[in-house]
């Protein structure tokens, strides 16, 4: 027998009012990074009531494996559960996602294929902040995790465009880097702001034109009030993936 609350729900889901363009968010890589995103988004969206902004779905699994462990071989493969997390997303209902970690972006490819919606790429939304913030060329500045720079994530579209890159070396990705980024996730930000500083100002010695904070810990490091001190453009892939799904959201809310 069908009670009155199947019926309403049946009724509900055939409802147009309630669907429309959500953004998908894969989320959890690590845990507050995808939080801050969420946030990001919020804080930069235009709009001067709730019905302006983006609506969105969060699929935050931290149990999603290391990234660089499992690039390496050294630890479970992450992509399953990257995956499953996208195909959760699509059905319920998101018609693009986004990924608010660089690292996990090795696998765009395969994470694209899974799913029948647009993927934003977090390059290319760094890559449209650079050219917003007046810097079309010139040295780029590039932190983040090992494996991203090694397997040059950013460097490729980069040199494409004209840019030159410029990375940490061996020794500043493991004091600078690789620390700030693992304070972040014992969520010890204060401490991380030093090592991330240090790898800052590293990069400012070798005249660079602007620097790219290519894992989305590090803007958790460095916040919004201590990056004018450093004198630089700074473009912070968590911002720079928010105003990618601004816009996209306006471009589907207008078609």
């Amino acid at each position: 027998m069908v009670n009155d609350d199947t019926v309403e729900a049946l009724r509900d889901a055939d409802d147009s009012r309630f669907g429309g363009p959500f953004l998908g968010v894969l989320g959890g890589m690590g845990p507050m990074a995808g939080a801050v995103f969420m946030e990001r988004l919020t804080a930069l969206t235009p709009g001067s009531v709730d019905q302006a902004h983006v609506p969105a779905i969060l699929w935050s699994d931290p149990r999603i494996p290391d990234r660089p462990a499992g690039r390496a071989g050294m630890g479970p493969d992450p992509l399953p559960w990257m995956r499953n997390g996208m195909r959760h997303l699509e059905r319920a209902g998101a018609r693009a996602i986004v990924i608010p970690c660089n690292t996990a972006h090795v696998w765009y490819d395969a994470l694209a294929a899974a799913v029948s919606v647009p993927v934003l790429h977090i390059v290319s939304a760094v890559v449209d902040d650079l050219r917003r913030q007046g810097v079309a060329r010139g040295r780029i500045g590039l932190l983040g995790t090992a494996t991203t720079l090694r397997l040059a994530l950013y460097q490729r579209e980069l040199t494409r465009l004209g840019y030159t890159c410029v990375v940490p070396d061996e020794d500043e990705l493991a004091r600078h880097c690789a620390e700030s980024i693992r304070l972040v996730k014992m969520n010890h930000l204060i401490d991380a702001r030093g090592p991330a500083t240090e790898a800052v100002v590293s990069l400012l010695r070798r005249r660079v034109d602007a620097v790219v904070l290519g894992c989305t810990e590090l803007p958790l490091a460095l916040p919004h009030a201590v990056r004018g001190e450093f004198g630089t453009v700074m473009t912070d892939s968590i911002d720079a993936l928010a105003l990618a799904a601004i816009a996209w959201h306006a471009a589907a809310v207008g078609s």
